[in-house]
């Protein structure tokens, strides 16, 4: 019998109404069997502020506990002028401070994000990408720059672009074997 693994799911946008957490609820159900999923809310941080590190809010160390119980990270994200959502990068902030208690550090994850522009989030990813890189996560090969247009799920909320949905389940497939992966080494 295989083990779950529990992975984080981070969407870097507050919108009620996100595409991007849309996209992310879609996404879990691609997802293979091995993996269980548990949102992770970035509404209640402060914003980073060094000054609070001596007495951290408990907001933040909720947050942070959170992220460091899950065996990976699957972040979806928006894009803001060409960049990640600063609600993303200050979860990003909180999560790597202090530096030997960096929650980033050796979690698989995978990255994807949807707009509805023609070159979805891909700015906004490759930031990401660079950050958490810099933070020594491990975050799975592959680009996931999702286009939203009105058909792309469908009235319960599935993937309804059969190209779409063959592409992100063998993406979320190679992020399935990255956890095994790293996990088994670390056990």
């Amino acid at each position: 019998m295989r083990q779950t693994y529990k992975i984080g799911v981070i969407v870097g946008s507050l919108r009620q109404a996100s595409i991007n957490r849309r996209l992310a609820e879609a996404m879990v159900k691609l997802a293979p069997s091995h993996l269980s999923f548990e949102f992770i809310g970035l509404e209640a941080l402060p914003m980073y502020n060094g000054d609070l590190e001596a007495d951290r809010p408990s907001s933040v160390n909720a947050f942070t506990h959170a992220v460091a119980a899950c065996d990976g990270l699957m972040i979806v994200t928006p894009e803001h002028n060409r960049s990640l959502p600063a609600v993303l990068k200050n979860a990003i902030d909180w999560g790597s401070k202090p530096m030997e208690a960096n929650v980033w550090a050796n979690q698989p994850v995978v990255i994807c994000g949807t707009s509805p522009g023609a070159m979805g989030t891909i700015a906004a990813q490759l930031h990401l990408r660079q950050i958490l890189g810099v933070l020594n996560a491990q975050v799975v090969g592959g680009e996931a720059y999702i286009q939203f247009k009105p058909d792309l799920l469908d009235d319960s909320g599935a993937i309804a672009v059969e190209g779409t949905r063959k592409f992100l389940s063998a993406y979320l497939e190679r992020f399935g074997q990255l956890v095994l992966q790293l996990r088994a080494d670390a056990g």
